[in-house]
This record gives C-alpha cells, structure tokens and sequence, in this order.
C-alpha cells in the first residue's frame, strides 16, 4: 500500500523550491571540471564532492550511469542563513548535480535548499530569510545563464 504524502508534490511549482537544470554537450569529467569552475566564478566555493556512482559500485557493486555531486557554498550567506535558522545545517550544501544521460551529454541540476527550508518551515518566511533566498537565487540564474550561454545543448 502507497503512503499518502502530507501534500501533493505535483502541485508544487518547480519554482517554489528553485529547481534549475541544463544539459552540457561534454563527457562527464569535462562537465563536472566546467560546472566547479563556474560555480567558483559565479561566488560558490566547492567544499564537499563526491561521486555516488563510484560510491555505490564500490560498496553495492552497483553499475551506475556516472553522477557527481558538487557541494556548493558562499560562506557569507550560509552564515546569515545559519544566524537565522540552525536547522538550515541539515540542508547544506547546496548541491548542483551532474549525470550522464548519454555519452557526451550531461544533465546539471539544483534545487534551492534556501527555498525548500521556507516551504518547509525550517525558515520564517520573512524579510531576512526574502534577502537570503533573492541572493542564492541570483547566484544559482548566473551560474545557470553562464551554463546554458556557453555549454548547452
């Protein structure tokens, strides 16, 4: 028997919760070294990264697609965030994706963990947390233009 969710996730608006992606016409290595690189210039820094696929071939012998996860984060904001919320901690980093959907083209996506904490109610929906959601979100639609103006297919 299927659970019934609190709410309807089909219902919520991609924009809600600050879904971003793009295809990059690349192989997977050369993606994920093009994505870091953009992140870092659009002002996210890089201090986790892993790879589930290599992850879980090691420990499951799982033959997965290869997936990369870049933890992103601006120090500043995630300061801010945190003097506003402790339990934004349980969201971070802000993670952009990249998987292989076929050789030489690569899926990036971002959904925006400063919105899913407000719809959650992790975060007040007020004037402070407003200013820290319009400013990640500026840097995830640079990041993303920069995405789609130079690589995207």
């Amino acid at each position: 028997m299927t659970e019934r969710l609190p709410i309807d996730p089909s219902a919520i608006d991609p924009d809600d919760y600050g879904a971003h992606e793009t295809t990059l016409a690349m192989d997977h290595e050369e993606a994920i070294e093009y994505v870091r690189e953009e992140c870092l210039e659009v002002g996210f820094g890089i201090p986790v990264e892993f790879s589930p696929s290599d992850l879980l071939t090691e420990k499951v012998d799982a033959d997965r697609d290869p997936y990369y996860v870049l933890g992103a984060c601006n120090p500043a904001i995630a300061d801010r965030a945190l003097n506003e919320t402790l339990r934004i901690g349980g969201l971070f980093p802000c993670n952009v994706i990249v998987w292989e959907e076929e050789p030489g083209v690569q899926r990036v996506y971002h959904v925006s963990i400063m919105k899913i904490a407000r719809l959650l109610g992790i975060a007040e929906n007020d004037e402070a947390w407003r200013e820290i959601v319009a400013e990640t979100g500026t840097l995830v639609e640079e990041l993303f233009e920069r995405l789609d103006q130079d690589e995207g297919i």
